[in-house]
């Protein structure tokens, strides 16, 4: 028996805001919610990167750009410290994900070799060298040094000169800026700066020359090298990929990759007493009526958690949600298999109660999944007939109108499911439906004292509690970094223990 429940609640983000109002008018409204997010599923959040340099903003006194705006020579003879060479990328560096980096190639050290590589905000004053003001960082040619705003610098790297190709990082997930010289990590220091950063380079003697490389041509810095394994896997088995760029390209997604696993690792090392995960699963499986599968668990956990835990578990407040288990899993099942009149039937004859308000959401739920099923069916005439019986109770009334037309939107398309009402077609809907019905019956148990201990078992709880936690977390971090979604999170950590499980 699968015991996945896609409850959105738990697994989108957007389901933190569900209204506690709703829930106290109908607590089958919390549902409604969490279909309506099927309907916009969220995902990856996409940004603009550097394409090249900015010619309005830069320092255009000292230096020329190129045409393409990607190179950029000293034209000056540096008589001051604030004759500097100066230009920001057209962009800031994209935030919602792992990783962003970019490199120059010194063509000409010039005179003192003063080019300098990093990031500035958007009040930088671009007569200074990056490093050299508040809120910037920069790792300088003719020293080697790491400067981060105003003072001396520290010592950091070799220098660079002549034929060098040196890059400049933004780790996310690490808030960490990192520098790289001819291919190699030169080191990394921490980011204590928030906001947009925009890649920035300066020159700062007679002939200096740079080219900018923001990613349309292979970096220097070998992510190949550093997954060998992982490229000659591709070249293997797909013998077309020998584009470099496509393969520096793939090679980045693996570096963000294991800077993924990086942190999945560090949450690994925090070890839970067994009493305290198997109360969480038992719970869950109580709580949505798997009762198959509890009986299972119970079994198998006998050899991992001693028999006075259990015994003190299994007698701590499940009486809420160890009522009406039979009942619960029949229902739940019946709505998975899609048989919709036979679960209304037996709702009618075990709990009348819940399907006495015929324009509830709960009803709605009901009525919209049976002419899901007849859609599904390619019964159409019936499901237009069965939707101008019931789903037209629910026509325009607040709150239900916007699922009624997408359910109404699936009889337009010869492949209903390929629409953008096709999400109704899919097994979460099922899943939803169960869930409501599940929630209701145990509202009417007798030692029911709150609405909201029925609607989410307690690990369901604990995911949206860690959804919070790392929502707040990006946005300590002034919103950057990657974008949260536990679906994702899950799966990393799910698909980690299954590898090393194998091996």
């Amino acid at each position: 028996m699968t015991t996945t429940n896609t409850t959105a609640a738990t697994t989108n983000n957007t389901a933190i805001n569900s209204s506690s109002k709703n829930v106290n008018q109908d607590p089958g409204s919390y549902f409604i919610d969490v279909a309506r997010q099927y309907s916009s599923p969220v995902g990856g959040e996409t940004e603009l990167e550097p394409t090249e340099l900015n010619t309005v903003k830069g320092s255009g006194g000292f230096l020329v750009v190129s045409i393409d705006k990607l190179s950029v020579k000293y034209t000056s003879v540096n008589l001051h410290g604030h004759d500097v060479g100066v230009i920001q990328a057209d962009r800031p560096a994209p935030e919602k994900r792992l990783v962003y980096y970019f490199e120059i190639h010194v063509k000409n050290a010039g005179a003192k070799g003063q080019i300098a590589i990093g990031f500035t905000n958007h009040t930088f004053k671009m007569r200074r060298q990056p490093g050299w003001e508040a809120n910037s960082y920069g790792y300088h040619g003719d020293d080697g040094n790491l400067y981060r705003g105003p003072g001396t610098g520290e010592a950091f790297g070799p220098t660079f000169t002549t034929n060098d190709t040196v890059g400049a990082g933004i780790n996310y997930a690490s808030q960490e800026f990192f520098f790289t010289k001819n291919g190699a990590l030169v080191g990394a220091v921490d980011k204590d700066m928030k906001g947009l950063l925009f890649p920035t380079v300066a020159v700062h003697s007679q002939n200096e020359e740079i080219e900018v490389n923001f990613g349309k041509k292979p970096f220097a810095f070998d992510l190949k090298a550093r997954y060998p394994f992982f490229c000659f896997i591709l070249i293997d088995f797909f013998p077309s990929f020998s584009d470099e760029w496509f393969l520096h390209h793939l090679a980045l997604v693996e570096y963000e990759r294991q800077e993924t696993m990086k942190q999945q690792m560090k949450v690994d090392k925090i070890s839970l007493p067994p009493i305290v995960s198997y109360g969480l699963v038992r719970s869950y499986l109580l709580h949505n009526g798997y009762e198959e599968t509890l009986n299972a668990f119970d079994v198998a956990s006998k050899s991992t958690i001693p028999p006075i835990y259990i015994a003190q578990e299994n007698g701590s407040g499940e009486q809420d949600i160890a009522y009406a288990l039979a009942q619960r899993k029949a229902l739940r099942q019946l709505i998975r298999n899609g048989e919709i009149d036979s679960a209304l039937s037996k709702l009618r004859e075990w709990y009348p109660q819940i399907v006495q308000d015929e324009k509830s959401a709960t009803c709605f739920l009901l009525h919209s999944q049976k002419f899901i099923e007849l859609v599904r069916a390619g019964a159409l005439e019936e499901a237009v007939h069965y939707g101008r019986i019931e789903l037209a109770k629910f026509f325009k009334l607040p709150g239900f109108d916007d699922l009624v037309q997408d359910c109404v939107a699936l009889l337009a398309y010869e492949k209903p499911h390929q629409c953008s009402a096709g999400y109704l077609l899919e097994e979460s809907q099922r899943e939803i439906v169960a869930d409501a019905v599940n929630a209701m019956i145990l509202l009417t148990g007798p030692n029911v004292k709150d609405a909201q201990s029925c609607l989410r078992s307690h690990l369901e709880r604990l995911l949206r509690q860690l959804t919070v936690c790392c929502l707040e977390r990006r946005s300590f971090n002034g919103g950057q970094g990657e974008a949260f979604h536990l679906h994702g999170a899950l799966k990393l950590s799910s698909g980690k223990r299954a590898k090393c499980s194998r091996l």
